[in-house]
């Protein structure tokens, strides 16, 4: 939705000076077209959501910018999203697929091709983080140069605009906003947490990699207070197979499961979350009595700051696994990708 120009002070403006620190962020959440943006005065956050079962969450804060200047909504403005909360933020929807192609319009470098080393635990970027090198996944010597990026929106109903300035080049952009289609999380029920779980990132993108050899349909998880504690197991049409990690400090530094849990999710949707596995440094897995997941990733930022990606799944139901399982063992049947 657009509207004509405007001479009033924006609504938002931020500048970023790595438009390829933003680009590497939102690239962690591309598993839907569209995304749902709130922007607040503490920051933005990109919602991407598919069919109400997963659910990723980028929010990128106020710090992360070198400027920021956010002012609320008027009244009128904002008498549309009394469902909103806090300061009546900002809230429409965008093209993500086309936000990430106008992200990287100057070209950027792939973290996850040239740093990731899928032979070693601690091999490319994790690697370095776990090694205590100075390398991050957002660093200049991972992603070269960096360019300038200026976001902005005026007023509601009109469009995003985004200039990105390198090597003396200027590319401006406007993309056009929609009504958002959706406004809730995916409810996680912090206060009734049946495990809460904290490990390096990149040995939970290891343990999916070798689950993914059999060519699941769904992932179990099961969590317990006695060995073995924590266990993800796959089935497939391929065979199956199990990935267990011992309790021991090194592996898993947190580790809060009171008694059993196991619950299964859609292979495929655990997937989506590869790219943001890949860079973070650290995940923190938590579930509720509802089986409803949350991965929650730490991002290190160059300079010495962070950032989070979350996502959040619906656990499959006991008939859904098991219909999961005859179709694998149909004839010529292929597995249901929800996301690609």
């Amino acid at each position: 939705m657009t509207s004509g120009m405007t001479t009033e002070r924006p609504l938002f403006t931020a500048v970023s000076s790595s438009v390829r620190q933003v680009f590497q962020l939102l690239k962690c959440i591309n598993f839907a077209q569209k995304a749902h943006v709130r922007i607040s005065r503490e920051g933005l956050r990109f919602a991407v959501e598919e069919s109400r079962v997963v659910q990723g969450i980028a929010f990128l804060e106020h710090a992360l910018f070198t400027s920021y200047t956010y002012s609320a909504p008027t009244v009128d403005q904002a008498e549309d999203d009394d469902d909103d909360d806090d300061d009546n933020a900002i809230v429409f929807q965008i093209s993500l697929t086309a936000l990430l192609e106008t992200l990287q319009i100057f070209g950027v470098n792939d973290v996850k091709d040239r740093w990731i080393s899928r032979e070693s635990a601690y091999g490319g970027v994790a690697g370095s983080l776990a090694r205590g090198n100075s390398a991050t996944p957002f660093g200049n010597r991972v992603l070269g140069v960096t360019g300038m990026c200026r976001l902005s929106y005026a007023a509601k109903g009109e469009p995003l605009c985004i200039v990105i300035e390198e090597s003396g080049i200027t590319t401006t952009c406007e993309m056009i906003t929609y009504e958002p289609d959706y406004r809730d999380e995916i409810p996680l029920q912090r206060d009734a947490l049946a495990l809460k779980i904290i490990m390096r990132s990149h040995w939970l993108y290891d343990a999916i990699t070798e689950l993914s050899s059999t060519s699941p349909s769904r992932l179990t998880i099961e969590a317990s207070p006695s060995a073995p504690y924590l266990v993800f197991s796959s089935t497939g049409p391929l065979g199956s197979a199990t990935m267990e990690f011992s309790k021991d400090q090194q592996l898993l530094e947190t580790f809060q499961v009171p008694k059993r849990t196991v619950n299964s999710y859609k292979h495929s949707l655990i997937k989506a979350a590869s790219r943001a596995m890949q860079i973070a440094s650290k995940v923190s897995i938590r579930g509720d009595e509802q089986g409803v997941l949350s991965l929650q990733f730490m991002i290190e930022l160059e300079g010495g700051g962070v950032s989070f990606i979350d996502y959040r799944f619906v656990p499959l139901l006991p008939e859904e696994g098991k219909e999961d399982e005859e179709k694998e063992g149909g004839d010529d049947h292929d597995m249901d990708e929800a996301v690609s």
